[in-house]
């Protein structure tokens, strides 16, 4: 498989090059340091604090009607 360094763009082969997807240990270690140092984030979708409690609800009410079906 050949990919582009992801901090130097330089051309590398998984079957000739040790660091994949890397190009040497120097740069492989770069991209440590951006994860060490908060250079890199996983974004997280946003959610209403609320949502849960009113599944949670909606959730209670289902139950309770269903329950009163059978009367």
């Amino acid at each position: 498989m050949k990919l582009k360094c992801p901090i130097c763009k330089q051309p590398v082969s998984s079957e000739t090059t040790e660091e994949f997807p890397f190009c040497s240990a120097h740069c492989r270690e770069r991209d440590l340091g951006n994860w060490a140092t908060g250079k890199y984030k996983i974004a997280v979708p946003m959610m209403d604090e609320s949502e849960p409690e009113e599944i949670e609800a909606n959730e209670r009410d289902y139950t309770e009607s269903s329950d009163n079906d059978d009367e």
